[in-house]
């Protein structure tokens, strides 16, 4: 487990600012202490710097996974964000979309939103932009983020 380089830094950063944008300092500082990013075989974590610190006595080779995982880096360098991220991006998110109970079950199963799904959008949402989807109870959903 290492902390991430330069590059590998920028290009999270720039994946997990297209869906929280400048509330991504919040992630690092937050009120119930300080929390890094670890690299662990190709794997992005989001953990504690007191379980960190605990981790420390287990060597890399018998760790499994420290934290919540975020993310991967492909072969390619991209960073592809994780659905166990979700929890902690939706409460950030800049720009969100309700979908109607009816689209919600379609949008599970890996089918487009059509308009007519769609209960409610933030403004000023563009086109392209990363969203974070909920159902009309504010619950998040996911299928995968690309």
């Amino acid at each position: 487990m290492r902390p991430l380089t330069e590059e590998e830094t920028r290009v999270m950063f720039e994946k997990i600012a297209k869906y929280i944008g400048e509330n991504l300092q919040l992630l690092v500082d937050r009120p119930d202490g300080t929390y890094c990013f670890r690299l662990h075989n190709d794997r992005v974590y989001y953990v504690s710097e007191k379980i960190l610190k605990l981790a420390a006595n287990i060597s890399g080779d018998k760790l499994v996974s420290l934290g919540t995982c975020f993310g991967k880096f492909t072969k390619t360098h991209k960073f592809r964000l994780h659905v166990t991220a979700l929890d902690y991006l939706a409460p950030y998110a800049k720009y969100k979309v309700w979908i109607k109970p009816g689209a919600e079950q379609s949008f599970l199963y890996g089918n487009h939103v059509l308009k007519s799904g769609l209960g409610r959008i933030t403004e000023n949402t563009c086109q392209y932009q990363g969203v974070v989807v909920y159902s009309m109870a504010d619950v998040p959903l996911s299928r995968t983020f690309l």
